[in-house]
């Protein structure tokens, strides 16, 4: 593990992080969980990449592509809680942080640089996921939707967590793996890292979002931040 202290100053005082496909690989529980629902329904199982690409979506994203329902119809909202429900039974039994952030972090840590969370996640779901699953050293801020008036693209949940962690936006980073987290971190003025490696939807071209950098992969953030 490269000694980051002697080797370099870093090039940000704070980093943050999108959860869902760009920190952790939540997609298999989320595949857990929609197809547990889809049992029992009797209706057949989906392959785990047709999910990978829904889950930024979130879980109405899931509702309706799986069961092609819109939100105004009466059985969306039964279906997309019964799927929650599911979700949270099941939403750390194969989550994990993408090959190269826990060295990341451990880096971070090394170099007293405070990282954070900024997600479109409600925070009971995120709260959940990371008390399952603790991640070291922990976050030094977590914003989710309900800490906010408005959510990504809008950049009050960046601004919010530069604030928390005393450091302003512009010496701050924000990897995201959707263009609405690219656009957040740009509004509040930090450096933008669009994570490819993420939840990416077929008709997306991350290069094209307009992020400062763009990777293929986690274990490439380290250079580009430290």
């Amino acid at each position: 593990m490269p000694d980051i202290k002697q080797s370099r100053s870093p090039r940000f005082q704070a980093v943050l992080f999108d959860l869902d496909g760009t920190l952790l690989d939540t997609a298999p529980d989320f595949l857990t969980a929609t197809n547990l629902l889809l049992a029992r329904k009797r209706l057949p199982l989906l392959p785990a990449e047709s999910i990978r690409q829904l889950v930024t979506h979130g879980s109405a994203g899931i509702v309706k592509k799986v069961f092609a329902l819109d939100e105004q119809h009466p059985e969306f909202e039964p279906i997309r809680q019964e799927l929650l429900s599911l979700y949270m039974a099941n939403l750390a039994d194969q989550t994990h942080p993408f090959t190269g952030i826990t060295e990341l972090l451990h880096i971070l840590g090394e170099n007293q640089i405070p990282w954070g969370i900024v997600t479109n996640k409600p925070e009971t779901y995120t709260r959940a996921i990371l008390e399952q699953l603790p991640l070291s050293p922990p976050p030094a801020t977590i914003i989710c939707p309900d800490h906010v008036s408005k959510t990504k693209p809008d950049p009050e949940s960046v601004v919010l967590a530069c604030k928390q962690v005393g450091i302003s936006p512009g010496d701050t980073v924000y990897i995201g793996d959707h263009q609405r987290d690219i656009e957040a971190g740009r509004r509040a003025g930090t450096t933008t890292i669009a994570a490819a490696y993420g939840y990416i939807d077929q008709n997306e071209d991350p290069t094209l979002w307009g992020a400062d950098h763009t990777v293929s992969c986690a274990t490439q953030l380290l250079e580009l931040i430290l």
